[in-house]
């Protein structure tokens, strides 16, 4: 089945149902890969699939035209997941010219053999007329990798905008009208939370340069083609970049024997107060992925460990490991646990994390008990809880 983004304009990639990690990441929905073509004068495929699916791109290519009628394949991003079938393509593609910046031909001659590829370098001034359609470019770097690029269509107001936009979200549907908006806003957060947030300044550069075009389309490299929400999706970007806080406590622990987790359910019950949004993960059913998406938004994090070989559970150490390299920005944090014998253990070793990360303490001293907590270290939890609250209530406010 041909799917035509505008006229002469078709989706030729490959939806991936049963992908489950992406370094790390969970896809719980899988994911796609998406590749165009445009058929004019002049042929234009735009980007690739992962390797094992490239018989699947010659497929839908061959539907349209012949492989050897391609003049042009435009390389957006080196990432193997959107050019590891490349090899194969230009291969078949005998008379295409591979179409990229500077910094991409480097890349992709440390991933593959290119000494037989015809490239053609473009920049900025850049401009290749297919006939009624003209290719342009906008270069992106660090959003997220250096040679990163958008091509971009005037004639047709259609931006292929590469990893930007993009989610993690394998469907039979393409285009944001036909499928849920709450599912795919959902898998958008998810993916900019744990590919692009790290990356939120450039990202937010790019947006700046972009609002300059004229745009009715975005087709991004993976998952839903947005035709009808843009401002939908736009808006929801420019407060991630900026990690715009929600009134909104998140609580992440592991426990051993339920002391860390009952202080953890303490100062839940403190941070519930009208106005606040609190969610409380134990690592041990939460992974980072849905971590990651629930930082971005929060306002204030408590993060908890019982004091485990003089340092802090793995799952805690893994999760603050992940956050940290995300770089999440403009949180307010403490610090909880226990301990048997070792104070200055997995709670000490949290607010070393949490400095590093730039969160501003709540306080200079984690909130811990020795072995199990008492009434007394339970109340000053539940009071804690408060003081969350109405720091959440504040940062959101001031923002």
């Amino acid at each position: 089945m041909k799917v035509e983004l505008k006229k002469d304009i078709y989706w030729v990639g490959y939806t991936d149902w049963d992908i489950r990690d992406f370094h790390g990441y969970r896809t719980s929905r899988g994911s796609s890969y998406n590749a165009y073509m445009i058929k004019d004068e002049k042929i234009a495929v735009i980007d690739s699939v992962k390797a094992l699916y490239a018989k699947h791109l010659l497929a839908n290519i061959a539907m349209i035209a012949a492989l050897d009628k391609v003049d042009y394949v435009v390389c957006n991003h080196a990432e193997p997941d959107h050019s590891g079938s490349l090899p194969v393509l230009m291969e078949a593609c005998v008379n295409a010219e591979l179409v990229c910046n500077a910094k991409c031909q480097k890349t992709l001659s440390m991933y593959y053999d290119t000494a037989k590829w015809k490239f053609k370098i473009v920049d900025e001034a850049s401009q290749i007329s297919l006939g009624s359609h003209t290719l342009t470019f906008m270069n992106t770097p660090m959003a997220h990798w250096p040679e990163s690029m958008f091509t971009y269509i005037p004639e047709e107001k259609l931006l292929f905008s590469m990893d930007a936009f993009g989610q993690h979200y394998a469907r039979s549907e393409h285009f944001d009208d036909e499928v849920p908006m709450d599912e795919v806003m959902q898998e958008a957060k998810t993916y900019y939370a744990n590919i692009i947030m790290l990356y939120g300044k450039q990202v937010g550069k790019v947006l700046e340069r972009a609002a300059g075009l004229d745009i009715e389309m975005i087709a991004p490299s993976h998952g839903i083609i947005w035709r009808k929400n843009l401002g939908t999706i736009i808006e929801a970007y420019k407060r991630w970049i900026v990690c715009k806080a929600e009134p909104k406590v998140l609580i992440f622990f592991d426990s051993m024997w339920k002391s860390t987790e009952k202080l953890a359910d303490a100062i839940y019950e403190g941070a519930r107060q009208d106005g606040v949004c609190v969610k409380k993960h134990d690592l041990k059913s939460t992974n980072i992925t849905e971590l990651a998406d629930e930082v971005i938004d929060c306002a204030v994090m408590a993060v908890g460990s019982p004091t485990l070989n003089k340092g802090m559970m793995p799952k805690v150490a893994q999760a603050l490991t992940y956050l940290k390299g995300l770089a999440p920005e403009s949180k307010a944090a403490v610090a909880f646990g226990s301990y048997g014998w070792a104070k200055k253990g997995g709670a000490h070793a949290i607010m070393e994390y949490l400095t590093a990360m730039n969160c501003e303490l709540l306080s200079e001293e984690p909130l811990q008990c020795q072995f199990v907590p008492t009434e007394e270290v339970l109340q000053e939890a539940t009071e804690l809880g408060e003081k969350l609250a109405k720091k959440a209530l504040e940062i959101a406010h001031a923002k």
